[in-house]
């Protein structure tokens, strides 16, 4: 993405937020050019009007409507509403929240329009370390956005590899990589199973980056895991075309896992941090994994396929085995998991799943902070049961009495989740179907900022 944050500049336009019930004042105060264009505008401060107004010497002022509150979050639609140029603010609560929303809302995906590139407006961002925070965090989002929005034929198992391995040359950690039949070699069958029906260069894959930060050898270990299904078709339990459509979009969780990796990085947490991303194109041929079939996992437990549209926690399952080895501390793990998640939630609203009430509440403080949302369901154990299998010792799809999907998806992880640490799930949409004000439709990233916020917490 372009920089949108700067230290300075010769040609600004100064903004002014204001609230509703401030504005009446600020009006009176006001030249009578401002007044008459408010009129005409009907500009009241409402939650994101925008008021442009030049002044006698040629140069611009912007009021910006707060609406009720003064919430940084609001400046994340700003960018959209301006013409490009250069914009100081004055006021409006927290700088950093606001070079963030602001950095944040500047983001489009235009890889694919013949005009593409265009200037975005720019805000002042005096204070070096807090304007180097804001442009960590917001290129990371897009990072994450961008990979989300890329369509399957340009963003396949071999592009998430290359993505990876950039960031690790950069961040001067090791990168280990098993693909194609060696995941048999490597233990990794169920990774195998998923995508061995796609064709040799988009072959299955499973990606471990290690960094130590400045914890060195004795930092706690964090393993970040995402879910990289490059494309869902559904297998042979082919999804309909309605489906479909959005499945270059399963491997958010992937997207997620290397995004908040990377800030992890860039950030110097004093932790031991383990990326894992197991990647498989969920394809159809002759060798397709078949609903029925039995399967081995790395933790050593057969799972039984009852549809092969739930292959993302088979994949998910070997990566949190691996992850069990290394005896982490805390084990994250991202996933565009179930539909049922959405149908609980809806889109904007992902769920969290964990035994461990401090982290929970620590993650759902961040995330009103950040103004990133998300919501805690339960690992009711009422439903584990749904898992049985009359065959093998687990079932990937749920008995239909059991009916939360997004529960009984989450049961299935925490029987391959590490023994010791904590473990927190998140079934994220990683997609905005509407638009809304700073949120164009198309990829997004969910949770990555709250989590970000609590890491730091920890191990700076």
């Amino acid at each position: 993405m372009s920089e949108v944050l700067i230290a300075a500049s010769d040609n600004l336009t100064h903004i002014h937020p204001v609230t509703a019930k401030d504005w009446p004042e600020t009006l009176e105060k006001s030249s009578a050019l401002a007044q008459a264009l408010a009129a005409q505008t009907e500009f009241k401060a409402k939650t994101g009007q925008v008021l442009v107004v030049p002044d006698v010497a040629g140069e611009k002022v912007v009021a910006f409507g707060l609406g009720d509150a003064d919430d940084p979050a609001l400046y994340r639609a700003l960018p959209a509403k301006l013409p490009p140029g250069d914009y100081k603010i004055h006021g409006g609560g927290d700088p950093m929240r606001i070079a963030l929303s602001w950095a944040l809302g500047a983001y489009r995906f235009d890889r694919y329009k013949q005009k593409h590139g265009e200037p975005w407006p720019r805000l002042i961002v005096e204070d070096a370390a807090i304007r180097a925070q804001a442009i960590m965090i917001a290129h990371a989002c897009a990072l994450a956005r961008d990979m989300i929005n890329t369509p399957a034929n340009d963003m396949g198992p071999l592009q998430i590899e290359s993505i990876a391995r950039e960031m690790a040359h950069k961040a001067k950690a090791k990168i280990a990589v098993v693909t194609g039949d060696d995941l048999h070699t490597e233990n990794y069958p169920a990774v195998h199973a998923v995508g061995r029906a796609a064709i040799p260069d988009r072959a299955p894959r499973m990606i471990e980056l290690t960094w130590n930060g400045s914890g060195g050898k004795s930092g706690p270990v964090v393993v970040i895991i995402g879910k990289g299904v490059v494309f869902d078709t559904g297998g042979l339990d082919i999804k309909p075309s309605a489906g479909m459509r959005l499945m270059k979009k399963d491997m958010g969780g992937a997207a997620h896992a290397l995004a908040l990796g990377r800030m992890v990085m860039e950030a110097g947490l004093k932790v031991r941090l383990t990326v894992l991303v197991p990647v498989a194109e969920n394809a159809i041929s002759g060798d397709a994994m078949r609903p029925g079939d039995v399967i081995g996992s790395r933790k050593g437990l057969t799972i039984e396929v009852g549809n092969t549209d739930a292959e993302g926690r088979l994949i998910l399952a070997d990566a949190l085995a691996r992850a069990d080895e290394l005896k982490p501390d805390l084990t994250i793990d991202f996933a565009t998991l179930t539909g049922a998640a959405r149908m609980a939630l809806g889109p904007q609203l992902p769920p969290l799943f964990t035994d461990d009430d401090a982290l929970a509440a620590e993650l759902l403080a961040a995330g009103l902070a950040e103004a990133d949302p998300m919501w805690r369901l339960p690992l009711y154990a009422g439903y584990a049961e749904a898992l049985d299998s009359d065959i093998a010792d687990i079932a990937n799809d749920p008995a239909g009495w059991a009916q939360a999907g997004a529960v009984t998806a989450a049961l299935f992880l925490k029987r391959f989740a590490p023994s010791t640490g904590s473990w927190v799930h998140f079934d994220i949409m990683a997609w905005n179907p509407k638009a809304r004000p700073g949120h164009p439709t198309g990829g997004e990233a969910q949770a990555l900022r709250a989590v970000f916020a609590v890491l730091k917490s920890r191990y700076s």
